[in-house]
């Protein structure tokens, strides 16, 4: 099933209720909030099911401040994924790089809001069938991508060149509530957001500022790189 909204080329992972596999903890980035600058991050799911081209939906969880305090957020999914709290080990020296590569039992769920379409975690939980899934091997983890241009979605076909303008993902974005973040570190839904929302109106502005010049083409070169390759069959 493929799901669109408004007519754009992405596609939201598809409410889905199965097997799913960590593949990223995306780095830290400051994101303002009512309490001032923060820290936070981002963990990605690859999820058993497909995309007509072959690659896996994948599902980005909310953001999570690195905190592991009884009432934090981050505690309260990682209990849940696990099927335990952590250990008194754990809890003195958390390494979110042992959470690549484990497994899950996912239930992702969309929320329809102005007209848009939003993919979202609502249960993650241990796997328990035996037979776990793994990570394809096709999703490119976020702090790799920053020399190659890699779109927000983790993957690019292989014949696709990177930028020659430059790394567009570290474009600072300086409008709405991902402010102070780079293109690079939004999920999917909120790159495209942008573009349905902001970009028509930026260039329509007869002058615009250089920050706007440089997110328009930032975002240019984000919608680009999800249109199909004329050619279905070149292999990632």
């Amino acid at each position: 099933m493929k799901i669109k909204s408004n007519n754009s080329n992405f596609e939201p992972c598809p409410e889905f209720t199965g097997k799913g596999v960590c593949v990223d903890v995306t780095p830290l980035r400051k994101q303002q909030s009512q309490f001032g600058e923060r820290d936070v991050f981002k963990i990605v799911f690859e999820v058993d099911a497909e995309k007509d081209e072959g690659t896996r939906f994948c599902v980005w969880s909310r953001n999570f401040t690195p905190t592991l305090n009884e009432k934090s957020n981050l505690r309260k999914f990682l209990r849940g994924w696990l099927g335990r709290d952590l250990t008194k080990a754990e809890l003195e020296g958390f390494d979110t790089e042992t959470l690549i590569g484990k497994p899950a039992q996912v239930v992702v769920v969309h929320e329809h809001k102005d007209d848009e379409v939003y993919a979202n975690i609502a249960a993650c939980t241990p796997e328990k069938s035996g037979n776990p899934l793994k990570p394809s091997g096709k999703f490119i983890r976020a702090k790799d991508r920053q020399a190659n241009n890699i779109p927000a979605n983790g993957y690019r076909r292989a014949e696709q060149p990177a930028g020659e303008s430059g790394d567009l993902g570290a474009t600072k974005i300086h409008v709405g509530r991902c402010k102070g973040l780079e293109v690079r570190d939004l999920a999917p839904e909120q790159v495209q957001a942008l573009i349905q929302n902001w970009l028509p109106t930026a260039k329509a502005n007869a002058k615009p500022l250089a920050d706007d010049r440089r997110l328009m083409a930032a975002l240019d070169a984000w919608r680009a790189a999800q249109q199909p390759a004329e050619d279905d069959n070149v292999p990632y």
